[in-house]
C-alpha cells in the first residue's frame, strides 16, 4: 500500500503541538528532525541487513514523535513498518516485503520537514496548499 494519497501533515495537531510547546518549540522539532533522520537510517540498515526484529524500536519511535507535530503520513508508514516487523518476528521472517515502505519513508520525512520548516520560519513565502490562516503573518505590513 502506498501513502501518497495521505496528507502530510495534520496542521490542526501541529498548530495545537505548537502552541503548546511555546518558546521550546524550534528546538524540539530540530530534534524531532535529528531523531527522524535516525530512526529512517536505522529502518533502512534493517532492511539491508534484514533483521525484522530491528525494525521494531526505530519504527515505534519514528511513529509516536511524527504523531505528536502531526506528521501523519511518516507516522502512518512507520506504524505499518512496526506491526509488519512485530509479526515477521513472531513468524521468524525476514522483512523483505517492508522495502517499499521503507523506501517511501525517508522521502516523506524529508517532504514533511520541509513543510513544517515553511509553516514556522517568518521569511518563507507561504505555498504547497498550506492554507490562509498559515499564511496570515505573511500579510503583514503589506499595503
Amino acid at each position: 500500500m502506498s501513502f501518497q494519497n495521505v496528507d502530510l501533515v495534520d496542521w490542526t495537531e501541529f498548530d495545537s503541538v505548537r502552541e503548546e510547546l511555546g518558546s521550546n518549540f524550534a528546538r524540539i522539532l530540530r530534534y524531532y528532525s535529528e531523531d527522524g533522520i535516525k530512526s529512517v537510517e536505522a529502518i533502512e540498515e534493517a532492511i539491508r541487513n534484514k533483521v525484522s526484529a530491528a525494525l521494531i524500536v526505530p519504527a515505534h519511535t519514528l511513529k509516536g514523535e511524527s504523531l505528536q507535530f502531526g506528521a501523519i503520513r511518516v507516522s502512518m508508514i512507520a506504524e505499518k513498518i512496526e506491526m509488519t516487523a512485530r509479526h515477521l518476528v513472531e513468524i521468524q521472517q525476514t522483512p523483505e516485503e517492508l522495502v517499499p515502505d521503507a523506501a517511501e519513508l525517508r522521502p516523506a520525512l524529508k517532504e514533511t520537514m520541509e513543510r513544517l520548516e515553511e509553516a514556522t520560519n517568518p521569511l518563507v513565502q507561504r505555498h504547497h496548499g498550506i492554507d490562509e490562516r498559515h499564511a496570515a503573518n505573511q500579510k503583514f505590513g503589506r499595503l
